[in-house]
């Protein structure tokens, strides 16, 4: 199969915008947590249930129920504002119960810190060292989580089996009885996200599209993101012009590749990337009263059916698609149900383009700021580009964290994590170890040829299966900017950052072209 040489490189009508930013009033609420690093796989995504006594709904003020990502996360930090001083003075009490034994209490005299405040969430950096440094294995009061912020414990804890992805169904019971009917399809769609999955299911819904992520399937796309890019660049992006590069170019581009590599029609762009926004409100959790979440909800069952539509169209009609493609290979009504095929499109379809979106954003953020390094870039663009791209992964990517449940009771670096208890696996901590980067907070396009490897995509089964999509479209994006904008320049106005305990998402990146 070839790809198509006559591709539409317009924009997607109705875009989806990024979660809503903080009020000026403080900090936002939990709930405008958004998708981690690897929305394929669950690498830098996911879960667990609300800690004990967190009431449901508490995901913010004059918040409706929050998603998947966010609920289990939006309670405890809720509970967290409410308990204030309390929550504090019980941090040590709360580490002594939960230290293994034997080990010492490393929480006694550390201070923590609210990760959707302002300060923090602007430059998470120094505090995240710090914590690292402190206490890499840290039971939070404030956020009734464990923070995992060292390289050697995170990892394995994306390596250990009782550390679980399957956080779906316990979402259910924080659901309002006034929505339980509703919510009963839309939590069933999410439940057959690979997102939301461990094994074997995870490694039977990932192999049913592994071969259409291999670098030779997702190279056909090359040269259509490329010219892309430069119609949006060439439409948006005139020398000279000041603009904002998410909204020109690194929201955009991958929400139109996303499209184009499932197959979805032009003409029904509007609807698909309207059900996707409201999706991405349900499932990222932003703040909604009953009305919206209801909507949300129904986006999602609408998408399913859309997408269950487009597979009938595809079996009588093939097309240069994903779909068609992993029709023909005979795994759907085998390997997988029908169902599932269509409940992973979903998935596809919702979470493809945000991790890209960012991590285009933050590589150019990272080289215009570093005028050095963007003049070495430009002198070798065709090895530094893609290794710009890996160290932005490292150095300040898409994501902040993850987040798992503990099926079980464990042992992690001398403590006792119980089952049911909540770990955030805090990758931007973990990519600036020292124990395993030379140098980590410092930004070398040089150190992306080689050297350890970061943990953006995540790490062993949870690699994230679309690592080399999400690469193609940055590195693509990036090249033809830093070569043929030599203007490009930043525009010295202040940088915003959404409110997320995820996402490391810029809201905006006024440049001057």
């Amino acid at each position: 199969m070839t790809a198509t040489t006559t591709e539409n490189t317009a924009a997607p009508a109705a875009a989806p915008t990024g979660p809503a930013t903080a009020t000026a009033t403080g900090p936002a609420p939990a709930t405008t947590a958004t998708a981690a690093a690897c929305p394929f796989t669950g690498a830098g995504a996911g879960t667990g249930a609300a800690a004990p006594g967190t009431p449901a709904g508490t995901a913010g003020a004059g918040a409706g129920p929050a998603g998947p990502e966010a609920a289990p996360v939006a309670g405890a930090v809720r509970a967290g504002e409410r308990d204030g001083d309390q929550a504090r003075d019980q941090a040590g009490e709360r580490a002594g119960e939960r230290a293994g034994r034997g080990a010492a209490d490393r929480s006694a005299g550390f201070t923590e810190r609210y990760l959707l405040s302002p300060a923090v969430n602007a430059d998470p950096y120094p505090y995240l060292d710090a914590l690292r440094d402190h206490d890499p294995v840290h039971w939070s009061a404030m956020h009734r989580a464990w923070l995992v912020t060292g390289h050697e414990q995170l990892t394995h804890c994306l390596r250990d089996p009782a550390v679980s992805a399957d956080r779906v169904r316990p979402l259910m019971d924080a659901v309002p009885e006034g929505a339980r009917d509703d919510a009963e399809r839309a939590f069933g769609i999410l439940s057959r996200w690979m997102v939301f999955n461990d094994p074997p299911r995870h490694r039977r819904l990932r192999q049913v599209f592994q071969d259409q992520f291999a670098a030779r399937a997702i190279n056909r796309y090359r040269g259509f993101v490329e010219r892309a890019t430069r119609a949006m660049a060439g439409r948006r992006a005139a020398p000279g012009r000041t603009g904002d590069l998410v909204a020109d170019i690194a929201r955009p581009l991958p929400a139109l590749v996303f499209a184009r590599w499932l197959g979805v029609p032009q003409a029904d762009a509007p609807s698909f990337w309207y059900w996707n926004a409201r999706v991405g409100d349900l499932v990222l959790g932003a703040a909604q009263e009953e009305r919206e979440y209801r909507t949300s909800l129904q986006s999602l069952v609408n998408l399913e059916d859309y997408l269950a539509e487009l597979v009938r169209r595809r079996r009588e009609e093939p097309k240069d698609d994903l779909i068609s493609a992993v029709l023909a290979g005979g795994r759907v009504g085998t390997s997988v149900s029908e169902e599932e095929f269509v409940g992973m499109l979903t998935q596809m379809a919702f979470a493809g383009g945000e991790t890209t979106s960012n991590l285009i954003a933050n590589t150019l953020l990272a080289l215009l700021s570093r005028p050095d390094q963007l003049a070495a870039v430009r002198e070798d663009p065709a090895r530094l580009v893609p290794a710009a791209v890996e160290e932005t992964m490292r150095f300040d990517g898409p994501s902040k964290m993850s987040i798992r449940i503990a099926a079980a009771d464990l042992e992690l670096d001398g403590r006792a994590v119980r089952a049911g208890d909540r770990l955030f696996l805090v990758t931007a901590a973990a990519n600036r170890d020292p124990d395993r980067f030379a140098d980590p907070g410092r930004f070398d396009v040089r150190r992306g040829t080689g050297g350890p490897l970061h943990l953006g995509f995540g790490f062993g089964a949870h690699f994230c299966v679309g690592a080399a999509l999400a690469r193609l479209v940055a590195v693509s994006a990036v090249d033809v900017l830093v070569r043929e904008r030599p203007g490009l320049s930043l525009v010295d106005e202040p940088l915003s950052w959404q409110p997320s305990l995820l996402n490391r998402a810029l809201t905006a990146l006024p440049v001057r072209y």
